[in-house]
Formats: structure tokens, C-alpha cells, sequence
């Protein structure tokens, strides 16, 4: 059977996808759909690695040895640094028959993924300068910030990287850290010497048998990975642009940080098996923090101990690295959030105040502000017939069909010669638009679009453009009044300062998640949306006609949103390498920010004030991390009550972690509802009844120098009484634990959520722990 009959059969099952929301590469994603693989790969997972480290725990030694006795060529991968386990070839008696034997936690088929800057750090220092310049303390945000004291390494799990990238140049940067102990894998266009100072490691996975010579390579052949790592630790590259557009300096959010990519996927996929073992071996390797713009798609809803990014990412943050997961391109429904167990960063994405403009100009020169990536050669003139693409359907289509471009529905005669308004209301997406107005001649797409119309779409040569329902009125009007109506679209232009921004983008996942809604999630937003970052030198499909490859790429997404913050969360670790990944991300979503540049609270795409499970506790700040003032510690203990909470039970728990002590027990009367209770940075109550009060814990640890005094305010809605005790928590030295309690109640009937903050103050430093309170059935 071939691959490509497997895939198709079981394209509905085990789906996971890459969060590759790059409106700009949508056609070359769609090529590869999402499947699971059904070669009889199976994932056996046996919870914590041997105390010993590399060698292999007595279960998993014997389950090996009695595999190999099987089929020697059985075994596919081995995981051992951080976690028990291993993929192999199994038979579905053979695969239930391994989920019985002592040790083993789960037993699931090998899910396979598909594919889900400059300016934005830039943006973001501003933002941050709104936040904290009452602060006498600042640190700088310049490159040598990252790399002075801890040298920390960022791990990428992606499609790999272009190391010729001058935003992997390692010029100035001191010798790879002595602890590193990663390799530069050779394979296909691909040796060790692609590595250097700057990219210090380089690994690909997946099986011989079933993926081409040419993939065999930690090489990126799609651009995301590329993108994703000069956006997380890219050297300073002057005057990077998209042929001319977003022109300006590129720079990750910690340059002086070191790479080490994990190429999982390829254009035939990304294995569930490949991500744990990048897991595994990123552990091994010594990385600080690990950035992964993948996860499921909303529908699919995996269990922990079955999904690939949950269990590594638990034991890597065991061992010390800070992992930071996209939220998902889902939005903007409810409850799409995914990655959102407690001990992920898990990463919403907002816009930037820069936008992509390509102006529609109508007859008497009347302009409509329209988004979009073109390189338009018609002229600027309004001299082009224009007509509404409802006029032109065929006698047997309907309005609906017609005014949405579905290429079936219109009369070519109509259209050809024409720029054409298209609706976009259907599942289509305005790259289909524009193809089926191209293909009938037209010559150019006006495409009436709320939500994308501010994310820039790259159509590149081919005039198009995305304009508001409201802009879209005063087209119809013009048309509908004028005998013949006439209008260009102008090629684009970068416009910078644009107002408002940051809002919360509208493909962006929403909370609360499925696994709890006793805990917010996203935990924070960062820029997602047209992000200007390195690209690979062989794309033709990015290429305008006449032009080279680009050498930077602007794509939008929550992968996108992902590295800023793993950029964010390597700078903090490199003033800090001491704190812990839960101190670090506490830091980051304590000092978030809540205002747009306008200081008025952040909102949604569509206007709406955000709220947490929107974006977290808001939007990072790249300063404000490295002096929170107090952090929240979620420690061990809290992880393993969470698991407890959530409904396993000891035995199983004690599988599955390294650090758990001998005394542990789960506690009486366990119950999702005491998820509430860890220890988090911020607080989410279910099923709140306003007559009976709920009382919250929370321990800070006080991370200044010196002595010091915070005091609590509270933020609330009418109706809701917040109760903080001690309202006061007195810091004797640095370093020391406080305990405070937050007691909600609710005069008459909460119908709906309520929304608000508990801020700790000492004069210098605010620390926001936003809450959410959801009304019982």
C-alpha cells in the first residue's frame, strides 16, 4: 500500500497540525493534509527516564530486549534522556499487549502533523516603554543583553532551517558553551560546517523507508522554520525588507542567544514519534528553553499520556527548560485553545501597529483603505472597468455562489478586462478568489473581508486587496449608481504607527481550553500578524514574477506569536539562570501589558475589550520579565496534583515523574475544580455559584533586592466582592515566600463571567494576576 493511500484513509484520525497560519503560504500547506500514520508505528510511553542518565530503566530494557527478539527492525526511536519509552512497529494485538505490561503509561498510534521581525520587537520595546518608565531600574533590551552571564540556547522543533541565512551569522559571539553537548547531523545539502557559533545544533528525524533522501536533512525546504528561528534568536541583519516593503533592521528577540533546531517535520508530514524524541534529545542536548509553533487543530482533543506535546514538555520543564507552545490559529470561537496544560507558555497572537496598505481608488478618485501584499502594475489611475461579481453569475448559480467568486457560478465574459469585488463569506479562502478571477480574465480582486482585512495576504504581482464590510457599502454604492464604473488597486505600501494596535488577531485561539476551565488559557499574546522574518533562498512560490527569492518573508500566525515569546523567555533566563521555567514564566505574564498605543485597553479584532481567555494576562513586554518584583512558583508538587485534579491516579502519577516524592499522595476529594488551587500566575473558577464563596491560595516569591512591601489592589465588577488577605506582604530579603488568600463572592445571580485583577504594588513594580469567574450551569 503507498503512503499516499495510507494517508487518505486515515486523513480523519489522530490529526495534529503545525500552526503554520501563513496566510502567504496557504496553497503550499493545503498540498500536504494532515493524517495519521498507519505503517503499525506506535508510541509506547514509560514516564520518567532511569536516575542514571542515558542508560535505560529495567522495564524498558526488558521490553526492548523481547521487541528485538520480535522483529529486529521493529524499533523506530529510543527515549531516554528525559523520558521512558520508545516508538516501534507493533502489530495493533502487539500494541495492546505492550499497554499491559508493567511501567507502561500509554500505548498510541504515531500521530502525524502537517503544516498549522523586524518591526514587532521594535513595537514591543515601545509598548513596554508605556508600561515601565517609571522604573529607575531598566534594563537594557540590546543584543549583548542576551548573551551576558547565562548563554542561553533556544531549541526550535520545526521544519528545519536555511543556516546560509544571514540571520545566522555568529559574527562577535563567543565559543559555543562548554556544556552543550548537541550535534550538527549531516544529510542531505547539509553538513556540519552549515553550523557555527550562532546555530550550534542541527538534528532531523523520521524513517528512511518511508521519506525521500532529499528530506533527510536538517535543511528547511517550507520557510516556517526559518522564519520562526530568526524571529526567536536572529542576528542583526540591516536593511531586511520584503522586496521593499517592512524595510528595516531584523533582529530576534534574543540575538545573542544560541539555536539549536529540531527538524520534525517534512512536506510528508511531522511524526508524533520525531516530536518526542526531539524532545528527548533537546533534554539531552542541554537547551534553556524550547519553541514549538505546533499543536492539534480545535476538534481534536488528545489526552495528556497521548499527546506528543504535553508529555515532553512536562519532562522538560522537570529538568529545567521553559517551554513555549502557540495557542492555535482556531480563533476566534470559543474553547479552541490548544497546548494548555499548566506547565506550557502557551502564546496568542495580536497585530502590530504596521499594515500592509494596497488603496482601492474609485472613479472621481474616492480612495478605500484595503490590506494585502501586491506589487500591482496597473496604474493609479481609476481607469479599469469594476464590476460586483454578483453581476456576472451564470443563469443557473445562485447570488450566494456567485457573489462569493465560487469559480463554477460566474460568466467569464463578464469578467474578463475587470476587477472584480468578491464577497467572503464561504470556506473558500481569497487565495481561491483570486485564482478564479485570474482565471477568467479579470485582471484584479476586491475582496470584502471583516476579519482578514487586517492581515496582509501576499497575492504578489496579481492586483488584489481586502476591504471592511463598512469600505464595501460605498464600492456597491459607487457601482450601483455609476453606468460605468471604473477604479484601480494600488500597488502596496508599508504604513507604519497604525492605530490601534496591538488587538487580539482574529485566527488566534480562544480559551477556556478543553482540558480545564479552572485555568486561563492562552497565558499571553505576543505580535503574530505580517511579521517580517528570515526566509529560505529557494522558495520560487513566494517569488513575485520577474523577481529573485526573498530572502525575508512576512507571514502571520500564532506560530509567529510562539517565538517572540521564546525570545522574551531566553533574555529573562539569561539575566536570571538560576529561576526556574515556572518563575520565568511568571515574570512574563505578571508584567504583561493590558494597553494598545492609543492606552486604551487592547480589544479584539472585531472591537471587543479583550478578556483572558483572549489573550491571558495581555501582551508581553520585553523589559518588564527581567525586574518582576514577585513571582508565582508553580512547583512539583502543584504539576502533580494538577495530574491528580485532572483524574490519575498514583500509580500511574508515579510513572510518569522523576521528582515526585516518597510521601507523595493525591489529595482527598480530588476534582477538577481544585485545579483552581495550584499555584499559577493567574486564577480561573468554574462552576462558581455567587452565594457560596471560593477561596484561592497564592505564594510569591519576592525576587528585588533588599526589603520590601507590596500592597494588594483589586479590580473587580459590580457586584463582585474580592477579599485579599493579608492585604500586605512584608519581604524581609530576597528570595523569601509569602502566602496571601483571595475570598470571591457574588451579591444576587452571576449570569455571566466575571472579570478582573489582583495587583501587588511596592512603588517600583506591579504585579497583575488577572481572574476569571465562570457562572455554574
Amino acid at each position: 500500500m503507498s503512503m499516499k493511500t495510507i494517508i487518505s484513509i486515515m486523513l480523519p484520525l489522530f490529526t495534529l497540525v503545525i500552526f503554520l497560519f501563513s496566510l502567504v503560504r496557504e496553497t503550499k500547506a493545503a498540498a500536504a493534509q494532515p493524517g495519521n500514520n498507519n505503517n503499525g508505528l506506535y508510541i509506547v510511553y514509560m514516564g520518567a527516564a532511569s536516575t542514571t542518565r542515558g542508560s535505560l530503566r529495567d522495564d524498558h530494557a526488558k521490553l526492548l530486549n523481547s521487541l528485538f527478539k520480535r522483529n529486529a527492525n521493529a524499533l523506530v526511536h529510543t527515549y531516554k534522556h528525559g523520558f521512558s519509552g520508545f516508538a516501534a512497529r507493533l502489530s495493533e494485538a502487539e500494541a495492546q499487549s505492550v499497554a499491559q505490561k508493567p511501567g507502561v503509561v500509554s500505548v498510541f498510534r504515531n500521530p502525524v502533523l502537517k503544516l498549522h521581525t523586524t518591526h514587532s520587537w521594535d513595537f514591543l520595546k515601545y509598548q513596554t516603554a508605556l508600561k515601565i518608565d517609571s522604573s529607575p531600574k531598566l534594563v537594557s533590551n540590546s543584543s549583548s543583553s542576551s548573551s551576558n552571564g547565562h548563554d542561553t540556547i533556544i531549541g526550535i522543533l520545526d521544519t528545519g532551517i536555511w543556516p546560509e541565512s544571514a540571520s545566522f551569522g555568529d559574527e562577535g559571539m563567543t565559543p559555543i558553551p562548554a556544556r552543550w553537548k548537541g550535534t550538527c547531523m549531516a544529510g542531505s545539502d547539509f553538513n556540519s560546517s552549515n553550523c557555527n557559533r550562532k546555530l550550534i545544533g542541527a538534528r532531523f528525524y523520521g524513517e528512511e523507508d518511508v521519506m525521500a533522501e532529499e528530506y533527510q536533512t536538517a535543511r528547511d525546504s517550507l520557510g516556517h522554520g526559518t522564519h520562526v528561528a530568526s524571529t526567536a534568536a536572529g542576528s542583526t541583519v540591516s536593511g531586511a525588507s520584503y522586496y521593499g516593503l517592512a524595510t528595516g533592521t531584523a533582529k530576534g528577540g534574543s540575538p545573542g542567544s544560541r539555536i539549536a533546531v529540531y527538524r520534525v517535520c517534512s512536506p510528508m508530514g511531522c511524526l508524533g514519534s520525531a516530536i518526542l524524541k526531539a524532545y528527548d534529545d533537546a533534554i539531552g542536548d542541554g537547551v534553556d528553553v524550547l519553541s514549538l509553533s505546533l499543536g492539534t487543530p480545535a476538534e481534536f482533543r488528545p489526552e495528556l499520556d497521548t499527546d506528543p506535546i504535553a508529555i515532553g514538555a512536562f519532562h522538560a520543564v522537570e529538568k529545567g527548560i521553559t517551554v513555549v507552545c502557540s495557542a492555535g490559529n482556531d480563533g476566534p470561537d470559543p474553547s479552541t485553545v490548544t497546548n494548555a496544560v499548566p506547565w506550557i507558555l502557551t502564546v496568542a497572537a495580536t497585530t502590530i501597529d504596521r499594515d500592509f496598505e494596497s488603496d482601492v481608488v474609485l472613479g472621481a478618485n474616492k480612495v478605500i483603505k484595503g490590506e494585502g501584499i501586491n506589487f500591482s502594475a496597473l496604474k493609479k489611475s481609476p481607469m479599469y472597468p469594476l464590476i460586483y461579481a454578483k453581476s456576472a453569475k451564470k443563469s443557473d448559480a445562485d447570488d450566494y455562489a456567485a457573489s462569493n467568486c465560487q469559480g463554477d457560478s460566474l460568466e467569464a465574459a463578464a469578467i474578463k478586462g475587470k476587477i472584480v469585488v468578491c464577497e467572503n463569506k464561504d470556506d473558500y479562502s481569497t487565495y481561491d478568489k483570486r485564482d478564479t478571477v485570474k482565471s477568467l480574465g479579470g485582471i484584479g480582486v476586491i475582496i470584502v473581508d471583516d476579519k482578514s482585512r487586517f492581515v496582509a495576504e501576499n497575492y504578489r504581482e496579481f492586483p488584489a486587496t481586502v476591504i471592511s464590510s463598512k469600505d464595501a457599502a460605498d464600492v456597491l454604492s459607487y457601482i450601483n449608481s455609476t453606468k460605468d464604473p471604473v477604479a484601480t488597486i494600488l500597488p502596496t505600501e508599508t504604513v507604519t504607527e497604525y492605530k490601534p494596535a496591538p488587538a487580539v488577531a482574529y485566527f488566534s485561539s480562544r480559551g477556556p481550553s478543553y482540558i480545564t476551565t479552572n485555568l486561563i488559557k492562552p497565558d499571553i499574546a505576543a505580535p503574530g500578524a505580517n511579521i517580517l522574518a528570515a526566509w529560505i533562498a529557494s522558495d520560487t512560490n513566494e517569488t513575485p514574477a520577474g523577481k529573485d527569492p526573498p530572502l525575508f518573508n512576512v507571514i502571520s500566525g500564532t506560530s509567529m506569536a510562539c517565538p517572540h515569546v521564546s525570545g522574551v523567555a531566553a533574555t529573562v533566563k539569561s539575566q536570571h539562570p538560576d529561576w526556574s521555567p515556572s518563575a520565568i514564566k511568571s515574570a512574563i505574564m505578571t508584567t504583561a501589558t493590558q494597553t494598545n498605543n492609543l492606552k486604551a485597553p487592547i480589544t479584539t479584532d472585531s472591537g471587543f475589550v479583550a478578556t483572558p481567555f483572549d489573550y491571558g494576562s495581555g501582551e508581553v513586554t520585553t523589559e518588564g520579565p527581567l525586574q518582576p518584583g514577585l513571582v508565582y512558583e508553580t512547583t512539583t508538587i502543584d504539576y502533580l496534583n494538577f495530574l491528580c485534579y485532572y483524574g490519575y491516579n498514583e500509580t500511574k502519577i508515579r510513572l510518569i515523574s522523576t521528582t515526585i516524592p516518597k510521601d507523595f499522595a493525591c489529595p482527598e476529594n480530588s476534582s477538577s475544580e481544585n485545579i483552581s488551587n495550584i499555584n499559577y500566575p493567574s486564577i480561573a473558577i468554574s462552576n462558581f455559584n455567587g452565594s457560596a464563596s471560593k477561596t484561592i491560595s497564592r505564594t510569591v516569591k519576592y525576587v528585588g533586592d533588599g526589603a520590601a512591601v507590596f500592597t494588594a489592589t483589586v479590580e473587580a465588577p459590580s457586584g463582585l466582592n474580592v477579599t485579599v488577605k493579608p492585604d500586605e506582604l512584608r519581604f524581609k530579603e530576597s528570595n523569601m515566600t509569602l502566602t496571601y488568600q483571595a475570598t470571591f463572592n457574588f451579591h444576587g445571580l452571576m449570569k455571566q463571567n466575571s472579570l478582573g485583577e489582583i495587583s501587588w504594588t511596592n512603588g517600583m513594580n506591579k504585579v497583575r494576576t488577572p481572574f476569571v469567574l465562570i457562572p455554574g450551569n
